[in-house]
């Protein structure tokens, strides 16, 4: 029996991926930006920064999702035939190595840093003037806010929250013998860096946790500082409730007032710390040993990024201002006339988020819209797209939002906002309680010459104008009737339950997106048996699915030629002999976050991209929770100008991009593709530097991307 089970872990470790690895290998290639010298140095102090606060996000979700495993004694194997425990033993490793590295680059950048005059310093190294300068800032602004507490029987020790700092001290009574163990935690009021020279070329900082231990003496002035310990807790923040809650938002509210209090994961404590204390500490926490990790560092290196304040626009990105959707002129820009013309796609950044908030606001204010639905998961409460809506409300009509209250780490926000909206007459429904509405779509009803005409928006991103400014997505415009017919289905699904027959074009999961992937799978296979060209390009966040990862498999081995653009955790193993050999993996990691969803089938045509390929934008990833636990929409790209610019556009340039990419290897590592100066060619500054189709109006005759056709020719690819 051990024997056949041992054969069948192999066989699947063979197979696939381990998730958790393959993210940890993603936030890996996230760093190696920080240290690309190719790279402005306040952009690689940003990479770093975004580095470190992935990390945390992995610990307090996937890591404390294993530790809960082994807790249960979880013995199920992951897809790669890993049990809970041996995924751990490998996470550990690779953390470990990855913080290593993380305090290395910590290292070169501290010093580059001070080439512009921005100096990190610890408070024992200043002057006698800067001293008396740091003591003054500390009486005023910092000591007021600091709560000491002695820990023996007669105070609780403190409950330090998630991500939250602390100090321990071991003091003895001056002149005596006396100890006094006592802990400071650091409230997050506080700047994390103190400024002690400010002037317009140079700025010198010292952390606030060292200011602290610094002046002990201050706090104590009747003990001596023996021992010091600063240190940083990660804890489990993921949520949990129960699918038959009867009231949502109550549910979540009780939930997020868990996740303050999870479970420790992570301790971070600085290289070197004195292992008396750490013994202590961990006692205290009730912590296993292996949690804790040395920092070389800077506890919690997310917040580096703070120290960038000296003015020098060479160590930043050269300054990006999105076009606007040149089409729309065409129109005065009106929304409506121009998509009542053909279709619209925009591409964000590239071209303005703008577009998506005055087609929603024209809507609010247009005499002849009756109604506006909209979908929101991610979105800030001082939104304009959020503004639009209660200014839909205020001028009469029907508004109904769809707030999806069990998006990560935006619970709390969504539970405010729709309160907020409730308020002024939105009526507001937040859809499943087992699953998340996932999909992005706005739906606006005109009347016009008697008759309804309906109008939608859908998209591969959420409604959030910051991260519109650095994730990369699409936005469909359009009034085609028979979509329109399946948005409003899919309204219906999400608000009352009614799960959508006969749908026309869009596919939704958990409905039938898996299906509709499937078939076009199953497609290309049979062109490839049949002797005809078959490929499949797809962009995605993250590949996890088994059942679609063994279709990509399967239509590898008929010959189909796959070229999979994966940003973050893919589980499928490419260039295997007899599984995987015509699948190609990249992944692009740049001054933009890559996260549309667009797949591409070539459909019996002699080549890739070519016109007649099918061609959907999606705002799902393939992973079993998008196809299965999630609500999600699969839009085919039908007018022949957006599908030129996605397929023409957008995935070619994916599929050239040589100065931003990486390519997966057999053995689950990934490896940046090499390139010379002359066959350079990065996507981001194609799509900067260039109009889109569809947005382009007119121009756009004088403006076919023969540039990309050329260099997929000259690469000899396809």
């Amino acid at each position: 029996m051990t024997a056949l089970k041992n054969q069948h872990k192999e066989e699947l470790k063979s197979k696939y991926l381990n998730r958790e690895l393959s993210w940890l290998k993603f936030n890996d290639r996230v760093l190696l930006e920080a240290q690309n010298i190719e790279n402005p140095l306040y952009e690689r102090v940003k990479f770093l920064s975004i580095a470190g606060s992935n990390l945390d996000e992995f610990f307090m979700v996937r890591v404390a999702g294993l530790y809960s495993q082994i807790k249960q004694e979880v013995d199920s194997l992951s897809s790669d035939g890993l049990t809970p425990e041996e995924q751990m033993d490998e996470v550990v490793v690779e953390t470990k190595n990855l913080l290593k590295k993380q305090n290395k680059i910590f290292t070169q950048l501290i010093m580059e840093l001070k080439k512009y005059n921005i100096s990190l310093v610890k408070p024992v190294s200043l002057n006698t003037k800067d001293k008396k300068k740091l003591l003054e800032t500390f009486k005023e602004e910092i000591y007021p806010l600091l709560t000491p507490s002695a820990i023996d029987p007669a105070h609780p020790f403190p409950f330090i929250i998630n991500q939250g700092r602390a100090i321990v001290m071991k003091l003895r009574k001056k002149n005596k013998k006396r100890i006094l163990n006592t802990i400071i935690v650091i409230p997050k009021a506080l700047s994390r860096f103190i400024e002690i020279e400010s002037s317009k070329n140079h700025k010198k900082f010292v952390i606030l946790d060292d200011v602290i231990s610094f002046f002990a003496n201050e706090i104590f002035p009747d003990h001596d500082l023996e021992k010091k310990m600063i240190f940083r807790v990660i804890r489990d923040s993921d949520v949990e409730i129960q699918e038959e809650a009867e009231d949502l938002v109550r549910s979540f509210e009780l939930a997020l007032k868990r996740r303050r209090t999870g479970d420790i994961v992570r301790l971070e404590v600085l290289e070197n710390s004195d292992n008396e204390l750490v013994r202590f500490i961990t006692n205290k926490l009730d912590i296993n040993p292996d949690y804790i990790y040395d920092v070389a560092g800077l506890l919690g290196i997310q917040d580096i990024d703070q120290i960038c304040k000296v003015k020098n626009t060479k160590l930043r990105f050269k300054h990006f201002t999105p076009r606007e959707v040149e089409r729309l002129k065409e129109y005065n820009d009106n929304f409506f006339e121009t998509i009542k013309k053909k279709d619209l796609v925009v591409h964000h950044p590239f071209e303005t988020f703008d577009s998506v908030i005055e087609f929603l606001n024209q809507a609010a204010n247009d005499k002849k819209v009756i109604a506006i639905k909209q979908t929101l998961y991610r979105t800030t409460l001082d939104s304009p797209i959020v503004k639009a809506l209660i200014t839909a409300a205020e001028n009469g009509k029907t508004v109904t939002a769809l707030i999806e209250i069990k998006a990560r780490f935006d619970e709390e926000a969504n539970i405010q906002l729709s309160r907020s909206l409730e308020k002024v007459g939105v009526q507001i429904v937040y859809g499943f309680a087992k699953y998340k509405t996932h999909a992005k779509s706005s739906l606006v009803l005109r009347r016009e010459q008697g008759k309804i005409q309906t109008y939608f928006h859908l998209g591969t991103g959420n409604y959030h104008p910051v991260n519109a400014k650095i994730y990369t997505d699409l936005s469909l415009f359009s009034c085609d009737k028979k979509m329109a017919s399946d948005v409003e289905k899919f309204f219906n699904y999400v608000t009352g339950y009614a799960k959508p027959k006969n749908l026309n074009k869009i596919s939704i999961s958990p409905v039938n997106m898996r299906q509709t992937l499937n078939e076009n799978i199953d497609a290309e296979i049979k062109n490839s048996k049949n002797g005809k060209f078959a490929a499949i390009w797809a962009k995605m966040n993250s590949l996890v699915d088994p059942e679609i990862i063994d279709k990509f498999y399967e239509a590898s081995n008929a010959g189909v030629k796959i070229h999979l653009f994966v940003r973050g955790v893919c589980c499928l193993r490419p260039g295997v002999k007899d599984r995987s050999e015509n699948i190609v993996v990249k992944s692009i990691i740049g001054r933009f976050l890559e996260h549309s969803r667009i797949y591409c089938f070539s459909n019996g045509t002699k080549k890739m991209p070519n016109r007649n390929a099918k061609v959907y934008i999606s705002s799902a990833d393939l992973m079993p929770r998008n196809l299965n636990r999630r609500v999600e929409l699969l839009v085919p790209i039908e007018n022949e100008t957006v599908h030129e610019q996605i397929l023409d556009q957008i995935m070619l340039a994916n599929y050239l991009d040589t100065s931003q990419s990486w390519e997966l290897n057999v053995d689950g590592n990934y490896k940046k593709i090499k390139y010379s100066k002359n066959d350079s060619f990065s996507a981001h500054e194609y799509f900067m530097n260039n109009p889109s189709l569809s947005g382009r109006g007119k121009a756009k005759l004088k403006m076919q991307p023969k540039q990309l056709h050329l260099r997929l020719i000259k690469s000899g690819s396809n």
